[in-house]
């Protein structure tokens, strides 16, 4: 399964409704450490099929749900499971780290 692009008009049906688990990563275009873990979440997007779901939300194009979440600095991630959240970091990460890190939280 490859990430899901969520807009401010879906975050709550993809993210807090979801029944897995979800990493959303808040991003923008012009981030270089966004495009770092760009294709680390993919890879982890397919690697974790049906335990969690990756979804980014481009800060640009989709303010309120960065806003809603006081994200401040990009790349914000953050898991949500049963709608709330269970954890966050900021920051770009390798691959092992993030997947430990999901793998920790769910």
């Amino acid at each position: 399964m490859a990430t899901v692009a969520v807009t401010d008009a879906t975050f709550d049906a993809e993210v807090k409704n979801s029944s897995i688990p979800v990493v959303v990563d808040f991003w923008a275009e012009w981030c270089g450490p966004c495009k770092q873990i760009g294709p680390a979440l993919e890879e982890l997007s397919s690697e974790m099929e049906g335990k969690v779901k990756i979804a980014k939300v481009d800060v640009d194009s989709n303010p309120n749900a960065a806003a809603s979440m006081g994200v401040r600095g990009i790349p914000a991630l953050f898991i949500f499971k049963d709608g709330q959240v269970i954890s966050n970091r900021a920051g770009a990460a390798p691959k092992a780290a993030l997947q430990s890190w999901i793998e920790d939280s769910i």
